[in-house]
């Protein structure tokens, strides 16, 4: 019997069930041999008529645990089953506060799952179940940014006013800031930066900020964007300012405009805005570098699957599989591509070699040596991209490219020349301004004493 009432909680087959209480009328108080009662099948499965036949008549099943500790509210909630929601809580609402094995109330899981609509049930249900933590110390919002669940996490945050929930922390120390820059979530990093009071430089158990976060986490096309907002909300380094010194709610409160001016009254970090942008230079590199090496290793038109059965003049396959679809049907183009390629990615990696041996940035030569290869590094990726555009656009619109594409890139390259030109012409005037008054030094003793001598004659 067992066996077939848990076929009728899989069915959602109430006439099965209310046949299987005419036979035994406790069957609904006897233990499945998975863990699961009927109520926790049905939850899970959303039969929600079965499930209201069996809370009509067992109501205590609503409080009961499987073999997880999960109860049926906690399997309703995570398959997003509104209505057995609606129907498990009046019943029993202190199941919002049963946490499982893995110490998650059923509002962790709505939250995992994005589950809106049962989000709010169970925030009306019990509001102080959204304070609760799971068994690793994350709060609810950290399963938000984790498993990318950014309409709960809106929905989380304006429902619950208080600064001190936005700034709850994990077990590691960890702040919404830094699992989100972990995670590369822009989007919930940029609602966290406009939305909310969190703290910009607030530290880890390491001693970490975020941008310290990003700074030493695995590169990734998003870095770019999450630098960007975090330099803009004020973010900084845990060395800069020596906030492992201070507390968080100091940091949090310190202007960041304060190091500036004491730079400007400081002639010795006149150029210590230069050093700061070191590690952005580190991450620009790091993802042409990245750019190039995966556009050489798949060019573009992609590479042969197999082997052609057709021979050439020479009895050699016309093309072999694993080689690239772009050398064979337009070898020139692709000797272009592959020189541009390759230059944009040495150029890339030599701007990641001068920034580690420890280049002087405060001398405008460094800097000049950085804005060439920087210079090439973007004429390059431009060439490639046009010519990777126009291999895989079809022959009767290439003309249309040729002149849309192909002149805006030209014109954006000598914008880029003239600006260049700029920068050396202003180099070369400061040195030869240099080597004037080098030379003045070394002639003026000389001549004074000339004067003199003429003087005294």
């Amino acid at each position: 019997m067992e066996r077939r009432l848990y076929d009728a909680a899989l069915e959602g087959d109430e006439a099965l069930l209310l046949e299987l209480l005419q036979e035994d009328t406790l069957i609904l108080d006897r233990e499945i041999p998975s863990g699961d009662t009927p109520l926790h099948i049905a939850a899970m499965l959303g039969h929600v008529t079965f499930a209201k036949e069996i809370l009509s008549r067992r109501p205590k099943l609503a409080g009961e645990f499987n073999f997880q500790r999960r109860s049926p509210l906690h399997l309703s909630s995570a398959k997003g089953h509104l209505e057995i929601v609606k129907h498990l809580l009046p019943i029993n609402p202190s199941v919002c506060l049963a946490r499982d094995e893995d110490g998650r109330t059923p509002l962790h899981l709505a939250a995992m799952k994005d589950r809106i609509e049962v989000l709010n049930e169970l925030l009306k249900a019990k509001p102080e179940a959204c304070w609760m933590r799971d068994d690793r110390g994350d709060t609810i919002l950290h399963l938000c940014i984790r498993h990318n669940s950014f309409e709960a996490l809106k929905l989380l945050v304006h429902s619950v006013s208080d600064d001190e929930f936005v700034n709850l922390k994990d077990d590691d120390g960890n702040c919404l800031l830094h699992l989100a820059v972990m995670k590369k979530q822009l989007e919930m990093l940029k609602f966290l930066l406009d939305c909310t009071k969190v703290k910009v430089n607030s530290l880890n158990a390491y001693g970490f900020t975020a941008l310290d976060v990003l700074l030493q986490s695995p590169r990734d096309l998003k870095d770019m964007d999450i630098l960007k907002s975090l330099l803009h909300a004020r973010a900084m380094r845990s060395k800069d300012g020596n906030l492992g010194m201070k507390t968080n709610d100091q940091i949090s409160g310190e202007p960041y405009h304060s190091k500036e001016s004491n730079s400007e009254m400081d002639p010795k970090k006149k150029y210590d805005w230069i050093k700061k942008k070191r590690n952005t230079l580190m991450v620009v590199a790091s993802l042409t570098a990245t750019m190039a090496f995966q556009v050489g290793v798949i060019p573009p038109g992609g590479l042969w699957q197999n082997t052609s059965t057709t021979l050439d003049s020479q009895g050699n396959p016309e093309y072999r599989a694993g080689f690239s679809i772009m050398s064979s049907n337009n070898g020139v183009d692709y000797d272009t591509f592959l020189v541009c390629n390759t230059v944009s990615f040495l150029a890339s990696l030599s701007i990641i070699l001068l920034l580690v041996s420890g280049l002087p940035l405060h001398h405008r030569f460094s800097l000049w040596v950085l804005m060439v290869i920087m210079w090439i590094v973007i004429t390059s990726i431009a060439y490639t991209y046009l010519i990777s555009i126009s291999t895989i656009t079809p022959k009767d619109q290439i003309k249309t490219l040729d002149y849309i594409v192909g002149y805006v890139i030209l014109t954006w390259i000598a914008m880029m020349g003239l600006l260049l030109l700029v920068n050396t012409i202003r180099l070369v005037m400061r040195l030869l301004r240099k080597f004037g008054r080098f030379i003045k030094r070394i002639i003026w003793p000389f001549s004074s004493r000339t004067n003199r001598n003429y003087n005294n004659v």
